[in-house]
């Protein structure tokens, strides 16, 4: 039995976990660091407990900390969550060993399907097939460069420990294998402590099918449908959806049913997703459907699964891990509607996906949707951990009636200044051809121009950021309603005004005067700026010119900047190198993913100001080229 819960985790799974929690009367215990310490999960818990500094290893990846807070909370029970310890067989067996309730599968599980050459073979011996490759031991780059000529380009390289997209590179030509071998290798040791990869056949047009499974000590194991999450971007799930679409009957049936025998053949105890690559040239075949890798806990998407089959997944968790029999048999798990999930991030897409970090001044989600979030304004998005602020979950009676009311709450989303994804993920969900299922995991990459360009602001945006300048204006009365309202306009011995100039992004706009009270949809910052929101953008006024800059400044003067405090993994040239636009000179590693800073313009470098392992602040500058000449 579960009296205490210690969740040993932060943010928006943490607080999922404590709502189930709570309802099922367990006390609950946070965890968390230096950079959480005013976090919403730590405030909701019965007791918080300080793991140490922001950096996840010396905080929620420290086993040591984790138990020590377990011991001194009282707590009888742990739950990981996802991500950090999550799948550490290292950190459930030093659970166990505490006297402690493990809520995840048996060590031995984990550990199983940790590692995907090994998690192959055994799976190949339960009769579930598995992608075509290269999961050998033998690591040496010579090697594997080989290994994928003889598998034949287009390759994809992935870490053997690895999930989520990290440590996974997709090879076009040979020229390239020993640079994104590098890479992802690189990626890899610093996700997982673990560099080592493999090799498999990269399939031309791919969907990433996964059915959650769950067993119990009992010897049962079951599915709760499949999920489709072939909405990605560098191999990160950005929109994930239960049931699949195109998914027949005869396929589900083969697919689950595979998926249950992966379960069965490492004793699995507890939720567990298992995940398959399809090859969807000929839309969804069974035979040409193959298992990736498992995930040993619970998912990120889960919510959707929940949705469609009205079952509490944490609620099934804890009653396994207290030993109970799984709540329901197969027969009685019944699909019911559609369900889609949009994760929404701290990151800009109009400038490359980069991510966004700093305070929440404005922060204001859907209500029309269920929506998990781990912050809440006033609060900050760090560069420490996962950009993912939240999720939206929306449930309908059909595909499209789901993918409209998500689109719907994704441009409901109100983020100030911290910059969302909630505008692309409207479009993601609104294009035609996504709506048709025309679906894969390139389907962003192959429209990425037109899902990642911001309209331009729409006549009600610029009345409306007109309206908020005339309600910063002492002369023009400050409030909408005020003595000066009805003079709004007007001009001595001219026809009334019917426009006010404004500026965005330096460039002045004409603002269409318009009657009425501000907009629910606009915002006046701290700084005086003007925000007003639509279709999930912030669009940003000022009701001043910009200041006129002389020189070239950093932009013209060749500076390499960082865009967000991070580490430097790699520096890819040398002072003197002549270079060309678009040449990967410095990676930084932030928020748990690489990102490559390359050349603006054809030139030299100049000078470099950072080697490999340099922590590195926004702003500073990395590298200078010179035009070359």
């Amino acid at each position: 039995m579960i009296t205490t819960l210690l969740v040993a985790n932060r943010g928006e799974i943490a607080r999922r976990i404590f709502r189930t929690a709570r309802r099922m009367g367990l006390a609950t215990v946070a965890v968390y660091s230096d950079a959480d310490a005013q976090a919403p999960h730590v405030r909701e818990a019965d007791q918080a407990v300080r793991l140490g500094p922001a950096a996840a290893q010396e905080s929620y990846l420290s086993v040591e900390r984790v138990l020590e807070a377990a011991r001194t909370s009282g707590a009888d029970a742990v739950h990981p969550g996802y991500g950090f310890l999550s799948e550490n067989a290292d950190f459930a067996e030093a659970v166990m060993a505490a006297g402690l309730t493990w809520v995840g599968p048996p060590p031995s599980a984990i550990r199983a399907m940790g590692l995907k050459d090994a998690a192959k073979a055994l799976m190949i011996q339960a009769g579930v097939p598995v992608t075509p490759g290269y999961h050998g031991e033998t690591q040496d780059p010579g090697h594997l460069a080989a290994q994928a000529e003889q598998i034949g380009y287009p390759v994809l390289i992935k870490a053997v420990a690895g999930g989520g997209g990290k440590g996974m590179r997709k090879v076009e030509r040979a020229a390239d294998f020993a640079e994104a071998l590098g890479a992802a290798r690189r990626e890899a040791a610093a996700a997982f402590g673990d560099d080592r990869v493999l090799l498999e056949t990269y399939v031309a047009r791919p969907r990433h099918i996964e059915v959650q499974v769950f067993g119990d000590a009992h010897g049962q194991v079951v599915h709760l449908f499949e999920r489709d999450c072939s909405l990605q971007r560098r191999h990160q799930k950005v929109i994930e959806e239960a049931p699949a679409p195109g998914m027949s009957a005869e396929v589900r049936q083969a697919v689950c049913a595979a998926a249950v025998r992966a379960a069965q053949a490492v004793d699995y105890v507890g939720a567990g997703t298992v995940e398959f690559i399809a090859d969807a040239s000929e839309g969804l075949r069974a035979d040409r459907i193959w298992f990736m890798e498992m995930n040993t806990r619970l998912q990120v998407e889960h919510p959707v699964t929940e949705a469609v089959t009205g079952q509490d997944l944490v609620e099934w968790q804890l009653r396994v891990a207290a030993g109970e029999p799984l709540p329901l048999t197969q027969d009685q798990i019944t699909l019911n509607g559609w369900a889609m999930e949009a994760r929404l991030y701290a990151e800009n897409p109009a400038a490359g996906f980069l991510p966004s970090i700093g305070e929440l001044e404005h922060f204001v989600l859907p209500d029309a949707v269920r929506a998990d979030t781990g912050v809440e304004a006033g609060g900050t998005v760090s560069p420490h951990y996962d950009p993912m602020i939240a999720k939206l979950i929306a449930h309908g009676p059909s595909r499209r009636v789901a993918a409209r009311r998500l689109a719907d709450a994704c441009g409901q989303v109100q983020v100030w200044p911290v910059r969302t994804n909630a505008g692309f993920l409207a479009r993601c969900l609104a294009d035609p051809d996504f709506l048709c299922g025309e679906i894969d995991t390139g389907f962003i990459a192959a429209r990425q121009d037109r899902l990642t360009e911001v309209a331009a602001p729409s006549a009600r945006v610029l009345s409306a950021a007109a309206q908020g300048l005339l309600s910063q204006s002492p002369a023009r009365g400050s409030e909408p309603d005020g003595p000066w309202a009805a003079l709004t306009g007007f001009r001595l011995n001219a026809p009334r005004q019917s426009h006010l100039r404004l500026y965005r992004d330096g460039e002045a706009v004409e603002a269409p005067l318009k009657d009425g009270p501000l907009s629910a949809d606009v915002l006046i910052d701290a700084a005086g700026t003007i925000v007003v929101f639509e279709a999930g953008e912030a669009y940003a006024f000022s009701g001043t010119p910009p200041q006129s800059v002389t020189g070239d400044g950093p932009a013209g003067d060749g500076a390499v900047i960082a865009p967000m405090p991070g580490k430097v993994v790699a520096v890819a040239v040398k002072t003197g190198d002549a270079v060309t636009r678009g040449q990967t000179l410095v990676t930084l590693e932030a928020m748990k993913m690489e990102h490559a800073l390359a050349a603006a313009f054809d030139g030299v470098v100049e000078s470099l100001s950072v080697t490999a392992g340099d922590q590195v602040s926004e702003g500073a500058v990395l590298a200078r080229l010179a035009q070359a000449s």
